[in-house]
């Protein structure tokens, strides 16, 4: 009711992102929106539900407390997969719930048993593999063993899927590393036929995997930050255009960042502006202050270096970025008010603040900005 800067979600880029993905994707295989990270910064209640208007029914987190989150707006035809962390209390919420889960160890695949043994509810398990990733997953004699325990206890579990995580799909550099995997996930696939598991849900690919790797969509792909708009990197991005140099750019940003002018001072010439001496005014300025700060993730390393667009125009961040508050140049400006719409990141008049141009000039990723948006942002849809 009172904030100082909104974010706001947008229907039709969702809904054309999503048409682009599912053309890429083979026929009947499930797109799995990940939500992880607060759905990427964009907020998981406003996001799922609005995911959910656009057909989405599989939705994928990384930790138990993100799918209890996505379970509160959840229609009773989608489902949720956790792909981390569920232990403990976390594993019972789970499995009592119907909420899937990956197991990538003997100790989580017997808890899940104890838990579904003493609950009578089946436990609907994902196994990892690892294939090279070398961070979660079963070695070949470990997914062995997890296959022999599933086939022994039909009735506490309900086997789901068998996955693993691609090593950095979004560069060529890594193009060994990824055949490698390849095969290794095929091999640990062979095995389910001969353990007599012949309806299990294979998935290896993310949003990197999908456009590098078109024969690695199996069953479900796990889809996160290309549905919010953003190819993985700039690298994906090159290599999609030149392949297809008719289409300009097929994803569309879902999310603006907007707050407003606080206040307008001018300020002498040779006068400091905000904290310190990082910026000294070498002519008379107009600048306008803007209640947003690093304490709503407006990153302290783009003071003198960001920018924000105020009337249609770009103005520059000057001095440095405070926790509440930054201060913007709008001497080229006219008419610049108190209550004027200043957007962050997004589009106003013919220009734009992407997220990726903040990566320019700070150590920020696109995936570190966006899941840094503080949780107390209103999310808003909008057309």
């Amino acid at each position: 009711m009172f904030e100082s800067s909104l974010l706001e979600l947008s229907a039709s880029a969702l809904r054309q992102n999503l048409q682009f993905i599912r053309g890429l994707l083979p026929q009947g295989c499930t797109l799995s929106s990940v939500v992880k990270g607060n759905a990427y910064g964009h907020g998981i209640s406003s996001f799922v539900r609005l995911a959910e208007s656009n057909g989405i029914r599989h939705f994928s987190t990384y930790s138990a407390d993100e799918a209890f989150a996505v379970n509160q707006v959840l229609k009773e035809s989608s489902s949720v997969m956790i792909m981390g962390d569920a232990d403990g209390a976390a594993l019972e919420w789970a499995i009592t719930h119907g909420v899937s889960f990956w197991v990538f160890d003997e100790g989580r695949l017997q808890d899940a048993l104890r838990i579904a043994q003493r609950t009578g509810m089946p436990a609907r398990v994902h196994l990892e593999l690892e294939t090279g990733m070398n961070r979660n997953g079963f070695s070949p004699s470990g997914f062995g063993m997890a296959l022999e325990l599933i086939r022994n206890n039909p009735h506490a579990f309900t086997f789901e899927g068998i996955c693993s995580h691609l090593a950095g799909a979004e560069s060529i550099s890594n193009h060994y590393r990824i055949e490698r995997q390849r095969e290794r996930f095929e091999e640990s696939t062979a095995r389910l036929h001969t353990a007599g598991f012949t309806s299990v849900n294979r998935h290896l690919a993310c949003s990197a995997g999908v456009l590098r790797y078109p024969d690695v969509c199996l069953d479900l792909v796990r889809v996160g930050i290309m549905q919010y708009g953003f190819f993985p990197t700039r690298e994906t991005y090159i290599e999609f255009t030149t392949r297809n140099p008719q289409v300009r750019n097929p994803l569309q940003r879902v999310l603006t960042w907007r707050s407003k002018v606080m206040t307008v001072k001018e300020v002498a010439k040779g006068e400091f502006i905000g904290y310190g001496t990082s910026y000294q005014a070498a002519e008379p300025m107009t600048i306008a202050n803007i209640a947003v700060g690093y304490s709503h993730g407006y990153s302290r390393s783009l003071g003198n270096l960001g920018y924000v667009l105020i009337r249609g125009q770009r103005a520059p961040v000057v001095g440095v970025v405070n926790m509440n508050q930054i201060s913007v140049n709008v001497t080229h400006l006219t008419e610049v008010h108190r209550g004027d719409d200043v957007v962050l990141i997004g589009c106003q008049g013919d220009d734009e603040i992407t997220v990726s141009s903040f990566s320019d000039v700070s150590s920020q990723v696109n995936y570190e900005l966006l899941t840094r948006l503080p949780v107390e942002i209103p999310r808003v849809v909008v057309a």
